[in-house]
């Protein structure tokens, strides 16, 4: 998998492709291939990027 995720930079919108209900989330920081997201639904989550691709939201 191309971590796309590295390209995540605080601010953009994101969703969990396997937790849609957790709505579109903003992320907060993206170190060492964590990522945080705060998510409407589920708060704020750290998501490994090496095992999820986010999906990002250009709206």
């Amino acid at each position: 998998m191309s971590d796309l995720n590295a390209l995540l930079e605080p601010g953009m919108r994101v969703s969990h492709p396997q937790e849609p209900d957790w709505g579109i989330g903003q992320v907060q920081s993206n170190i060492a291939g964590r990522v945080t997201v705060n998510f409407p639904e589920a708060g704020k989550v750290v998501i490994d990027g090496s095992r999820i691709a986010l999906i990002p939201h250009f709206d």
